[in-house]
């Protein structure tokens, strides 16, 4: 305060230690973000006096944050200050998975549970909870046809799907833009007392079905749900019969739609307890096959082997081996959150990857059209839409932008999502290089900053 104009006022003495503290973490954000030239007033005198009263009490407040509680509040500011517009800009959410909300940022970790009906999800989740919940129905039949999250409650109650989804503070609300069917499909079971759900929130899907008329009847894409549902997760498991290990169709869909979330899967190999060891071996190595062939990725999927209830085992013969699988899981689910922070860092700056990738195509592809020849503009993009064109374009951003071509689509579900979607691409606005600078400083120096506020020995427990 020496020689500032309200120094008599405000004298550097008179400055509380959380103020100090507000003080240092503004003046260093300041200054990475001025070194990094990431949007900040550049004609403004860098002090704590020149910035305005709410600018000093949100870096009071900041320093007073813990570091997840941070790290979600900024990422949240960077995705709606810089990222969200570009999405809107270039249709992201049409061609891939909706807008993130603030819920998402501020969400307990997500554990999404899928597999074929009769495979034991039910009796698992009850397992997980150390008892039953609400409208949980145990039969060797198809009980479940909704999507129910189980979270953590002040009481137990139930909430119908279109309200859950007006509700701010849940991470539900992108779920509107999957209609009513879906709506009327899902619910929100909320469970007092718990100690699971203290740190988890737990995702039940409906029986993954093999006849074609009982997936029509479904009024919704359910793997388009899946793959919602994946990117926001922090685990998913898969769940299997150790008695029947046939994936029917919709189920290698909904597999391969966790397509980007391969490190998140985690396969349970249920009722294992029934089959004898050298049965079980075989089982066992018959799914790493037939995974093999849905996933198409070279890395060994962990595999739990056992029998997730709280029953004896039938056949005690491998008894220590499930034991050990059960404590395993556990152990594996009671780390989630404290991966979560970090797991939030790597999933919004693989997102801001493929929207940076999303536009660079869509403006690229824009570029190529004539202002002057309109009514050839929707037989000019049919021919750019074919797969050699989109390969041709797809090689040379690759290379122009030092991307990989991982992060490109698929040529094919591209052009089928720009047919569907009725999208015009001469209508895209241009992007701006600012944009392109913005995304890369994003990456450089904004998501390093991050990883240094959770601090080092947090980041090396994680």
């Amino acid at each position: 305060g020496i020689g500032h104009p309200h120094s008599r006022i405000l004298g550097w003495r008179s400055v509380s230690t959380a103020c100090i503290a507000g003080m240092r973490v503004s003046l260093r954000r300041i200054f990475e973000l001025k070194r990094h030239g990431i949007s900040f007033p550049t004609k403004r005198r860098l002090s704590w006096f020149s910035l305005s009263s709410n600018e000093q009490s949100e870096a009071i407040n900041d320093a007073k944050l813990e570091p997840k509680e941070f790290v979600a509040k900024h990422l949240s500011k960077i995705y709606f200050d810089k990222i969200l517009p570009l999405e809107k800009a270039f249709q992201y959410d049409k061609f891939y998975t909706p807008s993130w909300t603030h819920g998402d940022f501020h969400a307990k970790p997500i554990i999404l549970i899928l597999g074929q009906y009769s495979v034991g999800k039910t009796t698992f989740i009850h397992h997980l909870l150390g008892r039953s919940y609400p409208g949980a129905h145990i039969s060797p039949e198809p009980t479940t046809d909704k999507f129910v999250a189980i979270m953590e409650g002040n009481s137990e109650k139930t909430i119908p799907g279109n309200a859950a989804v007006l509700q701010e503070d849940k991470p539900f609300e992108t779920l509107k833009l999957y209609g009513t069917s879906l709506l009327n499909r899902f619910e929100c079971v909320e469970i007092p007392n718990s100690p699971i759900l203290e740190n988890v929130t737990i995702i039940d899907s409906p029986g993954v079905l093999s006849g074609e008329k009982q997936r029509l009847e479904r009024g919704y894409d359910f793997s388009g749900l899946v793959k919602h549902w994946a990117e926001r997760s922090e685990r998913i498991l898969l769940l299997f019969d150790a008695h029947k290990l046939d994936i029917s169709d919709e189920l290698k869909e909904a597999i391969q739609s966790l397509k980007g979330n391969e490190d998140k899967i985690r396969c349970i190999l249920n009722k294992a307890d029934r089959v004898g060891t050298q049965e079980l071996m075989r089982v066992y190595g018959a799914l790493l096959w037939s995974l093999g062939k849905v996933v198409g990725t070279p890395e060994v999927m962990r595999i739990f082997v056992g029998s997730f209830w709280d029953k004896e085992y039938q056949l005690p013969d491998n008894a220590v081996l499930f034991d050990a699988e059960k404590n395993d899981l556990m152990s594996d689910i009671q780390d989630l959150p404290k991966n979560s922070t970090v797991r939030k860092i790597n999933e919004f700056a693989k997102r801001l990857r493929h929207v940076k990738v999303h536009s660079l195509v869509c403006d690229t592809l824009r570029s190529k059209f004539s202002v002057m020849s309109l009514s050839s503009n929707a037989t000019q993009q049919q021919k750019l839409l074919s797969y050699d064109k989109l390969s041709d374009v797809f090689h040379k951003l690759a290379k122009q932008h030092s991307l990989h071509l991982g992060d490109f689509p698929e040529p094919d579900e591209f052009r089928k999502n720009v047919e569907e979607l009725d999208i015009k691409m001469w209508e895209f606005e241009r992007l701006h290089q600012g944009y392109l600078q913005a995304t890369d400083a994003l990456l450089a120096n904004e998501m390093p900053l991050l990883f240094n506020k959770l601090g080092r020995d947090e980041c090396a427990k994680q």
